[in-house]
This record gives C-alpha cells, sequence and structure tokens, in this order.
C-alpha cells in the first residue's frame, strides 16, 4: 500500500523543513511549495491531504483555501495558524478547512491532526464508492420505449411531494422505481427505508411500522423505533401494500392523515415528515371492490400511479439486461469476463419470462455458474425445466386439463375460474419438478417466497397431491 502523500505550503523554510522531517519519519511522502500560487499549482498533481499556512506573501493563505475548495471539494486541508491568527484560523475551518493547529508546531499534535484527517478522508471516499455501488445496483437499465416513459413519469413525479403507487407484475423491478423516485427528490440525502408487506405477519406489522415501547407486550425489552421514524424526512417504501391487512390498513391511513405515528403501547403521537410510495402486483381496484382493501386508503396511495412494464414487453432491453447482470455477478464472485454467444442473446429475447427481470437474472446467474469460458446456446436452461415451466404456463391443454374450457359437467369456465385451474397445475407441475422444495419452486418461478407460499394456500395446494 503506497504512502499517503502531503503538500506543505508556507512561506517559512524553517517551518516546511521541520514538517518534512516529521512527517517523513511517519513514512509519508512530502512535497513543499513556498507560496499559494506555486502550492496551487502542485494541488493539481494530487496530493493525499494538504498543509497550508493562514498567512503568506501574495495570495493569502485563505484566498488558496476557496480555491482549493472549489476545485478539490474532497482534499482535506489542514491550516497552521500564528497566535496573532487563531482567528483567521478559526475563519479557515468555517470556509472548508478539515482542521488547523498552532505555531509553535508541536510533533505529536501535528500527527495526531495529520492522522486524523487522512482516515476521514479514507472514510470518505469509501461511503462514496459504498453509495456508487449502491446506484450501479439499483440502476434501472433499458432505452425501449415503454423504459423511456417510464423514466419520463419518474422525473415528472420525483421532485414533488406527491404520493407514488407503482403496479406492475412480480420480477419487474417495483423497487428499482422507488428508489429512482427517492434518489431524484429533494429527500436524496434522507433515509429510503423498505417494508415488504407480505413478509411481516399481520400482529406484527403494527409494531414494524410504528415502533414500540418499553413494556408495550412479551419481549419488548427497550423502546424501538418504527418504520415510520425510521423514514422522517425521506422515503418510505410499502412493498406489497395489497398483503397489509385491514386493521394495518387503518392505521397507516391514520399516519398519512395526521403525519403521526403512536408507537405500540405509547400515548405520546409523534410528528413524522415521510413520503410514502407503495407498491403492489395486485390489482387494488378489484380489491377495493371485494372489500379487501381500503377505498379511502386506495385514494391516499394512487396520487401518482406508475406502471412497471413486464419483461415481454421490453425484450429489446433483454441483451442489456443479461449483459449488466453476468457482469456484476461475475466481479461479484471472481470469476473472468464471459462473451456471451449472439444467439444466446436471440434466444433470451425470444422468451417469455413470466418471472421477468428476476428470473432473467437468476437464468444469467445460473449459466455463469454452469458455462464455460463461452456462454453457449448448450448453456440455456430452455430444455430443462424452464421450457416445461413456460409451456405450460402459455398452453393450458399441457398442464393436464382434460378440456380447459369447460368444467367436469361442460359448464364453460369463467376467465378466474379457468386461471385459478392453470395457475394451480402449473404450481403443482413446478413443485413436483422442484420436489416440492419450495425455495427452489419460488426462484423457478421468479417469485418470493413468502408470495410462493401465500399463493399454495389461497389455490388449495397441499404436497398429498
Amino acid at each position: 500500500m503506497s504512502a499517503a502523500s502531503i503538500l506543505v505550503i508556507d512561506d517559512e523554510k524553517n517551518i516546511r523543513r521541520t514538517l518534512r522531517m516529521v512527517l517523513e519519519g511517519e513514512g509519508y511522502d512530502v512535497d513543499e511549495a513556498e507560496s499559494a500560487e506555486r502550492g496551487l499549482e502542485r494541488v493539481a498533481e494530487g496530493p493525499d491531504l494538504v498543509i497550508l499556512d493562514v498567512r503568506l506573501p501574495g495570495m493569502s493563505g485563505l484566498d488558496a483555501l476557496t480555491r482549493i475548495r472549489a476545485e478539490h471539494p474532497a482534499l482535506p486541508v489542514l491550516m497552521i495558524s500564528g497566535h496573532a491568527s487563531v482567528g483567521e484560523a478559526v475563519q479557515a475551518v468555517q470556509a472548508g478547512a478539515t482542521d488547523f493547529f498552532e505555531k509553535p508546531l508541536d510533533r505529536d499534535r501535528v500527527l495526531v491532526r495529520v492522522k486524523n484527517a487522512l482516515e476521514k478522508r479514507a472514510l470518505e471516499q469509501e461511503v462514496r464508492r459504498l453509495r456508487a455501488d449502491a446506484e450501479r445496483r439499483y440502476e434501472m437499465i433499458g432505452e425501449s420505449p415503454v423504459m423511456k416513459a417510464l423514466y419520463r413519469d419518474i422525473e415528472k413525479v420525483a421532485p414533488t411531494r406527491g404520493r407514488v403507487l407503482i403496479t406492475g407484475e412480480s420480477g419487474t423491478g417495483k423497487e428499482l422505481i422507488a428508489r429512482a423516485v427517492h434518489r431524484l427528490s429533494p429527500r436524496r440525502d434522507a433515509p429510503f427505508v423498505k417494508v415488504n408487506c407480505a413478509a411481516i405477519p399481520g400482529e406484527l406489522i403494527e409494531s414494524e411500522l410504528f415502533g414500540y415501547e418499553r413494556g408495550a407486550f412479551t419481549g419488548a425489552q427497550a423502546r424501538r423505533k418504527g418504520m415510520f421514524e425510521l423514514a422522517d424526512g425521506g422515503t418510505l417504501f410499502l412493498d406489497e401494500i395489497g398483503d397489509m391487512s385491514l386493521n394495518a390498513q387503518a392505521k397507516v391511513l391514520r399516519a398519512l392523515q395526521s403525519g403521526e405515528v403512536t408507537r405500540v403501547g405509547g400515548e405520546k403521537p409523534i410528528s413524522v415528515d415521510v413520503r410514502v410510495v407503495a407498491a403492489t402486483n395486485k390489482d387494488l381496484e378489484k380489491a377495493v371492490a371485494e372489500g379487501e382493501f381500503r377505498e379511502d386508503l386506495y385514494f391516499r396511495l394512487n396520487v401518482v400511479p406508475v406502471r412497471s412494464p413486464a419483461l415481454r414487453e421490453r425484450r429489446e432491453d433483454v441483451p442489456a439486461l443479461a449483459a449488466a447482470f453476468l457482469r456484476d455477478f461475475c466481479a461479484e464472485n471472481g470469476l473472468k469476463d464471459k462473451p456471451v454467444a449472439a444467439e444466446v442473446l436471440e434466444r433470451l429475447q425470444n422468451k417469455p419470462w413470466p418471472g421477468n427481470v428476476r428470473e432473467l437474472r437468476n437464468v444469467v446467474e445460473r449459466m455463469a455458474i454452469l458455462s464455460g469460458d463461452t456462454i453457449e446456446v448448450d448453456d440455456l436452461p430452455e430444455d430443462g425445466k424452464l421450457a416445461r415451466a413456460s409451456a405450460a404456463k402459455h398452453a393450458g391443454g399441457e398442464l393436464g386439463l382434460p378440456d380447459p374450457i369447460h368444467d367436469e359437467d361442460g359448464r364453460r369456465l369463467t376467465l378466474r375460474e379457468y386461471r385459478d385451474r392453470a395457475e394451480r397445475r402449473y404450481l403443482v407441475s413446478t413443485l413436483e419438478e422442484c420436489d416440492w422444495n419450495v425455495s427452489k419452486a419460488a426462484s423457478l418461478l421468479g417469485v418470493e417466497r413468502t408470495n410462493l407460499h401465500k399463493k399454495m394456500r389461497s389455490l388449495g395446494v397441499q404436497r398429498e397431491e
């Protein structure tokens, strides 16, 4: 690991020499400049830290600091101050200096200040790197017409305070849309808090959303903030909002109306400033009509509706998505980049993708693991489970139904009855292929494991079959 480089800008030769001896004795690389003008030339060479005297002939240290901050905002600068100019040093810190020390120089104080400044710089660089990685991870990919229309919608709604309801099939990337709305909003530097309403048991959803006081229930040994409080000033993403219980819906509605939450076991309302973005793969209008979702909450959430398109609606984006998934997977697992045969990409584009982008990611990762140096047609799983699942999804006769249109008495099935029958047979067939391993079946189907369990219960699918 290379030594940190430090630039000392001071018009006093003895000060420069003293700092060089002290810093080089600790293994730092040291460069010098006798004036602000000369120092600014050296700053362009990219030191890790600058030590700058407040008072210099010609351009002052404060003016040089202003220039450095404008051109190199992340570069740490330590100011040197004589006893008569402590006020100037404080002014310099207010103008963006990292720290300052006084003359005469104290060796230990100098080394501590330098060490702290370099460690702070390293931490800030790591934070920026992690943020960049996170943004790349949640980057939306695609230049198809439907995606360009989606980008325009996001750009319009993001800067506002309007609540957003994101709808779309499972696996289409609704969370990415929510994060993009947050990232492009004035709340971008505040928290983005995600709640998966389908993954939290009904009896716990209230304490998760609103928090609880110590002793509110058995096991509540300390006060805990809820998701609304944690998202204060930022964005709260309520994923799978359609799976929230009616009781919890009423309390969320009250929080949205009043801007206040009350912890479980608490009495004092707590004001919160939260922008709510919700998402669902259900038809909420239908759920409202059937009494499964509150109409007043639906209208509160559905201020700006945004639809997440299915992958089959943007097949031209498949190559770019596959390339991004492959690049990320290889980088994360220490694999060298693998070229993909053109025919593989063509076949991927022509697949129906019932599991949408999530299914595509799974397939790409599987091919990356099982392929050789290049991903060829033989590495496609189309002759195995994926092909059978896809065929079953789109061909009612192959679902095992003697007549996919009529029941046993010859009565024509309603659309819902037909869909439930086909979906049930599809689930059973897929589970049998996976030896009733629900996690494996969920991955193959491109759905969350919890969602698959719920679907099995709603359709009455049990292993005895």
